[in-house]
Formats: structure tokens, C-alpha cells, sequence
């Protein structure tokens, strides 16, 4: 309506932004006079300029909470059907001779009992530990700030308080962390090599939170053992990107929320912070600077 129906662009007060459309710029701002918030569906904002909506005037709302099970259930599927190896198990259902039997290149690795490091115990990340804590996994997790002790024990999760003693120790390595200018490649070179072999790196956070150069680097080299990506950047990758060539690799288009349920959570979200913002009032989930 924006592009094409500029007559009605003074009628506009709030824009619905849904994965990253429309994109939100200086031209869509200085075209929509009476706007009043730009409602972003999803947690993530790193895609919009806040300093720059804010100073039209315009408040930031995104869709806190109801996205927490979904991308944490994420977390738990990337972890199982990595460390059981079970894409690899369905192509060989599909593509094997008759008489060919499995070989040990299909042998898993048991998420009970391993250890589980999760970067950015957040609201998901706790979601994650909760979920990792019924499979009698030891959980560690680095993060800005160590969360309350009855927390701590409710999921059995230790505090690092140097993301250093995680690595080294994890078998899987969630990354939940917010993208921001500090956590853009927290996980680079450095913290590749120093994770375990044998271990699995998970991220569901944003892509740009790995150095994707480094991360090819670390499968080549076996540094690590394997990667479950739910985001990259781009998303999706090019067809030819290396990541998509290696074996011991998933990578999903980001789907941490993509449920019919949550979905429809996130909309009913949207609308609330909009009829908010529309009402003159402060929405619910105001982002800030």
C-alpha cells in the first residue's frame, strides 16, 4: 500500500513488519506522516534502526515470550537430530542397496547424560536448560548476568562466567544471545578451536552471531564434530555456499518460530502492541534503544 497507493500513505499509523518486510528506511519513514509504530513480528530487531524510527517519533514493539517454546523445541530438535544422526539415517532408508546394512559412519552420539552449554540464558535459553535438564544433561551457561540460585537449581545449570570454560567442556553448544555490535562473531575462530572435537555447535539465535568463514574452517579441520544452524546470514544461503557441501551439517531457513501455533500468537501480539500504539498509548512491547 505504501509503494503503490501513496494517496493513502497519511492514513497509515502503524506498519506490521514480518521477516524483515516491508523493509523499514528513511524514504517508508519520511512517506508516512501520521505513523506511530513500526510492529515487528519476532523477537529480533537488529533489522530496523531504532535511533532513526524513534526520531520520526515512531515507537518499536516486537513479540516477546510467545516465541520461547518454539525456538527452545528448536534447540532440542537440532540437538537430537544431529547427535543421532537421523537426516543421515533417512537418506540412507532412501538411498541404500538391497542387502547393504548400516556402518559405523551412522553412529550417534547420546544427548542423556552429555553436557550442554548454553551462550545467553535468556528467556529461551532457560527454556533450553529446562528441556535439556529432563534428559539428565549437565548444563552450563554463559551469560551477561548469572541468573537467580533457585533458577540455577530448578535445571541444574552451572555458571561460567567466562564463556572459555564452557567451550571446552560442552558436547553441544546452544547460542542464544541477542545479535548486537558485541555479540556480531562471538563465536569466531578462537572459540571454535577451543571447543571439543567431538563437539556440536547449535545456533538459534542470529546468524551473524558465528563467523560463518570460521565455522567452515573448524568442520574442515574436524575442530568440531558438527553444526545445526536455524539461522545464517544470508538466510537462506546460496545454493553454493560451503556450509551446504559438508557432511555433518543442518541448516534450516529459520524456523525456530514456524509453527501454526506460535504464529498465531505472534499476530495476536502484533495487533495488541498496534491497537496500543493507535490508542495513543505506549505499546506493551516497546523496544528501546
Amino acid at each position: 500500500m505504501v509503494a503503490t497507493q501513496p494517496e493513502l500513505n497519511h492514513k497509515i499509523q502503524v506498519v506490521l513488519v514480518w521477516g524483515n518486510n516491508p523493509p523499514v528506511n528513511l524514504t517508508l519513514l519520511k512517506s508516512l506522516p501520521n505513523l506511530k509504530a513500526i510492529v515487528n513480528g519476532g523477537v529480533g530487531v537488529d533489522h530496523l534502526e531504532i535511533a532513526l524510527i524513534n526520531s520520526f517519533g515512531v515507537k518499536v514493539s516486537n513479540t516477546p515470550n510467545v516465541v520461547d517454546n518454539s525456538t527452545a523445541d528448536m534447540a532440542m530438535g537440532l540437538m537430537l537430530t544431529s547427535g543421532r544422526r537421523i537426516i543421515q539415517g533417512d537418506r540412507f532408508s532412501r538411498d541404500h542397496k538391497d542387502g547393504e546394512d548400516l556402518d559405523e559412519s551412522l553412529l550417534g552420539t547420546d544427548i542423556s547424560g552429555g553436557t550442554l552449554g548454553i551462550v545467553g540464558m535468556g528467556r529461551i535459553g532457560y527454556k533450553v536448560a529446562k528441556r535439556a535438564a529432563a534428559f539428565d544433561m549437565k548444563i552450563l551457561y554463559h551469560n551477561r548476568n548469572r541468573r537467580p540460585e533457585e533458577e540455577e537449581r530448578s535445571v541444574r545449570a552451572t555458571y561460567c562466567p567466562m564463556l572459555a570454560d564452557l567451550l571446552g567442556t560442552s558436547d553441544f553448544i546452544v547460542v542464544a544471545v541477542n545479535l548486537t555490535k558485541q555479540s556480531t562473531h562471538l563465536i569466531g575462530r578462537e572459540q571454535l578451536s577451543a571447543m571439543k572435537p567431538s563437539a556440536t555447535l547449535i545456533n538459534i539465535s542470529r546468524g551473524m552471531v558465528v563467523d560463518q568463514e570460521a565455522l567452515v574452517e573448524a568442520l574442515q579441520n574436524k575442530w568440531i564434530r558438527s553444526a545445526a544452524l536455524d539461522v545464517t546470514y544470508p538466510e537462506p544461503l546460496p545454493r553454493d555456499h560451503p556450509l551446504l557441501s559438508l557432511p555433518d551439517v543442518i541448516v534450516l531457513p529459520h524456523m525456530g518460530t514456524h509453527t501454526l501455533e506460535t504464529s498465531g500468537h505472534m499476530v495476536q501480539r502484533m495487533l495488541t502492541n498496534a491497537l496500543a500504539a493507535m490508542a495513543g498509548e505506549t505499546p506493551p512491547d516497546e523496544v528501546t534503544v
